[in-house]
């Protein structure tokens, strides 16, 4: 088996695109054979990291450990939801009235007022959704559009009224609140909860 590393001269998406194909010994295309392995760990080195590997055939393996720790240490990081290009972290606070004292607050994006079960799921392949859950995520994207055909409701920390999210809630006709602060955090998988989707707030039952 072996990696063909096409890349992109795009200054937007500086991306390696890695295929893997098992091309004939006459091709004159740079080859690199590897152990298959490592194919699943090829996201992880940076572009000049790649390009040193094709050429002298070795594998960083002692940087891809390094990067997948990394890559965990990121995970536990709450980036702020507004930067400015100068790097200014622009933060804010909604402004309701008549909300119960324990809602947590979001945007409104698809009406209507469900309760259910929370399911707190931050990472695709540990889904294990039952109709009528509610998913509750830091995001969603169209990787993640199969689960809402198990759901009844959305609650996401990130998103507004163009967010996939939002499309998808009001295509299924299912109540969504988005932008809720730290709401992967604040709701516990499995607790009851109920969205307001039509007045933008999650309570905790």
């Amino acid at each position: 088996m072996f990696i063909s590393i096409l890349h992109s001269t795009s200054v937007l998406t500086r991306t390696a695109i890695l295929t893997i194909r098992v091309w004939p010994p006459e091709t004159s295309y740079p080859l690199l054979r590897i152990h298959p392995s490592w194919a699943s760990n090829v996201y992880y080195p940076t572009f000049e990291e790649l390009r040193e590997v094709v050429c002298t055939n070795k594998l960083g393996y002692q940087i891809i450990g390094k990067r997948k720790d990394e890559y965990k240490l990121y995970e536990e990081l709450t980036p702020p939801r507004v930067i400015t290009p100068d790097g200014e972290i622009i933060a804010g606070e909604y402004k309701r009235e008549n909300l119960p004292a324990e809602a947590i607050v979001g945007l409104p994006v698809s009406s209507g007022v469900i309760e259910g079960r929370a399911r707190v799921i931050l990472n695709m392949e540990d889904a294990d959704l039952e109709d009528g859950d509610i998913l509750v995520a830091s995001f969603t994207a169209p990787s993640r559009t199969p689960l809402f055909v198990s759901i009844k409701g959305l609650g996401a920390e990130v998103g507004g009224l163009m967010a996939h999210g939002a499309f998808i809630a009001r295509e299924y006709g299912l109540p969504a609140v988005v932008g809720v602060d730290n709401a992967t955090k604040l709701i516990k998988d499995g607790q009851r909860i109920r969205v307001h989707g039509t007045e933008g707030y999650v309570e905790i039952l």
